[in-house]
């Protein structure tokens, strides 16, 4: 194995939505630019994660609904679902052409790839470890995108038929039935219905009260109604003990109002969030400083306690979501470009889960308006009363603005359930970053029929005007 030396400009470490935006803007802005990737390009998001997952969310979905469509006056024979093909299209035909557009994308913008494992030797030198050769890199600065791993349980690891949510996404045969560990959460809550529509028998299994506590109450309840009529059994408020495996099935022993219980399934999938890979990057050679939860300090310049070493995505305080990822690489690339005059600024990040039904929320909601001090108001227009949503059968649900009524009327945030939730929060996202009324939004012509139309009937509500309502 041969050892060589080389000085770069800008080191990008990770290749996931927050590190290929930063690698790309930064060469677009006149930067020669090195991406060091140890293991997927495109990151956990486009190969294991947010994408595979709605891949498979998507097929799932239409399975089902092949089912189980009566409703509609479709009466459905003898249904299969072949998962090999199912993996197929999923691995071929979503996640492949993503990662290999991603690849395109940085050699498009003549984005050096190195494919290793990076560690820091001291503050301003860098040891790559590749399948060829070891290297020795110093750099005028480097952004840290290295985004995060699978948490995991000491008292049910991760086994034959233990599963972690990269297994679950991968696999050959539908369970019988499956233990979700962490299904209250984003990654369960999904595949926990995803399974069901597959024909898995699912059990919920989450330490908070309730699932989805991150939505508002009213929201996750809709959610566990859903479910629930499926046949999803949720258990909340529950201490995980250990878990007992046979070659056919699992056993989860759990504790919940301090009694002692267990579930039985073919197999458990482990989905209790994720953690920050930093550890693995030999910080402790350096004087970067992490925070109490393990996360890298950084200014409003997203520079660490180090100059020249930044640190952007979900290694730093924040959401742990790609689009706020994209957002800190796109802008410390500027920072840097401008000498450090790019600061951080305080915008509204959607969240959006594909659970059933779909949620949204972007901006204040109501709760923190109230602790902000705001003298808001609340208004929720039903999908029951939008004509888009009772044809495809999907009512359940609503949009929600909240508005300052100090301020005219200005949405502050919105929470939105049902079908196009994530697509109509991004709208939603730019009416609060724009500074719109609700009068504004009111007097926008919507598409009929629409579910954006329930935005502006929620308007309408907002100014005491309803038509709908």
């Amino acid at each position: 194995m041969s050892n060589q030396s080389s000085h770069k400009e800008t080191i990008v470490i990770g290749a996931g939505p927050a590190g290929y935006s930063a690698a790309i803007r930064a060469s677009q802005l006149g930067q020669k630019v090195t991406v060091i990737e140890k293991t997927y390009i495109g990151g956990t998001c486009l190969n294991v994660g947010c994408i595979p997952s709605k891949a498979l969310i998507t097929a799932a979905h239409r399975f089902h609904n092949a089912q189980s469509s009566e409703v509609f006056g479709v009466k459905s024979g003898a249904v299969s679902i072949d998962l090999d093909a199912m993996q197929k299209w999923k691995n071929e035909e979503v996640v492949a052409k993503l990662t290999n557009g991603v690849r395109g994308l940085l050699k498009k913008n003549k984005v050096e790839i190195i494919e290793g494992k990076a560690t820091f030797k001291n503050n301003k030198t860098l040891q790559v470890d590749t399948e060829k050769e070891t290297m020795e890199l110093t750099f005028d600065q480097i952004i840290l995108a290295t985004g995060t791993t699978m948490a995991s349980l000491e008292e049910i690891p991760f086994g034959d038929r233990v599963l972690s949510t990269t297994d679950a996404l991968n696999v050959t045969e539908v369970p019988e039935s499956i233990t979700v560990v962490g299904g209250g959460g984003y990654i369960g809550s999904q595949l926990a219905a995803a399974f069901s529509n597959l024909g898995s028998k699912v059990t919920i299994l989450e330490k908070e009260d309730r699932i989805l506590s991150f939505f508002d109450k009213d929201m996750a309840d809709l959610v566990h109604k859903k479910y629930t009529k499926k046949g999803i059994d949720i258990v909340t408020g529950v201490t995980t003990k250990k878990v007992e495996t046979s070659d056919t099935d699992t056993t989860i022993t759990y504790e919940k109002d301090g009694k002692e219980l267990t579930v039985h399934s073919s197999v458990a999938l482990v989905t209790v969030g994720r953690i920050p890979v930093v550890t693995t990057l030999g910080l402790d050679q350096t004087e970067v400083e992490l925070d109490a939860e393990g996360r890298v300090k950084v200014n409003d310049h997203l520079q660490t306690t180090v100059e020249g070493i930044y640190a952007i995505g979900d290694i730093v305080p924040g959401t742990m979501l790609a689009d706020e990822g994209m957002y800190h690489g796109k802008l410390v690339a500027e920072s840097i470009a401008q000498g450090n005059k790019n600061v951080v600024a305080k915008k509204v990040v959607p969240k959006s889960i594909y659970t059933e039904p779909e949620l949204a929320t972007v901006g204040m909601s109501a709760d923190e308006a109230k602790k902000a001090g705001k003298r808001y108001k609340a208004s929720k227009f039903p999908l029951a009363a939008n004509g888009r949503a009772l044809s495809l059968n999907e009512a359940e649900g609503f949009v929600r603005l909240i508005t300052d009524e100090e301020a005219g009327g200005q949405i502050v945030g919105a929470q939105l359930a049902g079908p196009s939730s994530a697509d109509l929060s991004c709208l939603l996202a730019l009416s609060i970053e724009s500074g719109q009324v609700a009068e504004d939004v009111a007097l926008t012509i919507q598409g009929h029929p629409s579910i954006g139309e329930a935005i502006m009937d929620a308007a309408e509500l907002a100014m005491g005007m309803p038509i709908h309502m």
